[in-house]
């Protein structure tokens, strides 16, 4: 029988792309509303991997990456992604979105976002949100799924990742005494 224990807190990442960079400008107080004060913020990261936003929000894109101070229970993801759509569509512009942006929670061993798409490798988390299994940790560092967006599987993201990783685990040693 196996005993249940409460799980490891995580760390919130938000990603963010868009056309208009200043448009990260205007967003940013309300994803500190969302999350807490910022911790670990990426430079401006190119956004090629695909050309399926560009009908909705032209191009080129741009993507910033974002990680949060305070650490999050993990059940709390799907009411994250809630709050983020909420702020996409303050930012609508002739029926389409100027942002996209895509929460997720890092553990030592993974890497989930959160999504309104059910498909086979995503598991319900609760109000119509699923997670997304987005990248494994191992001792060769992050691993690569079949199903991993091309922009998440960059040397680019994770690279970034991997010094959000290095500082969730320096939380959660803090938390820990």
């Amino acid at each position: 029988m196996s005993t249940p224990k409460v799980p490891d807190p995580a760390k919130l990442v938000i990603s963010v792309f868009m056309k208009d960079k200043q448009v990260f400008d205007q967003i940013f107080d309300g994803l500190e509303r969302i999350a807490g004060p910022v911790d670990i913020i990426s430079k401006w990261l190119d956004f090629d991997f695909t050309d399926y936003y560009y009908k909705e929000m032209g191009s080129p894109l741009y993507r910033r990456m974002i990680a949060f101070k305070p650490l999050i229970d993990q059940e709390k993801l799907a009411s994250i992604k809630i709050a983020t759509n909420a702020l996409e569509k303050a930012y609508l512009s002739g029926g389409g979105r100027r942002v996209n942006i895509d929460p997720g929670y890092l553990l030592s061993s993974r890497f989930v976002l959160a999504t309104g798409k059910e498909y086979s490798h995503r598991i319900y988390i609760g109000k119509n949100i699923y997670a997304d299994l987005t990248l494994i940790y191992t001792k060769k560092g992050f691993k690569i799924l079949e199903w991993t967006y091309p922009d998440y599987a960059s040397d680019e993201v994770t690279g970034f990742l991997g010094k959000v990783r290095n500082k969730y685990l320096l939380d959660l040693k803090e938390r820990k005494k």
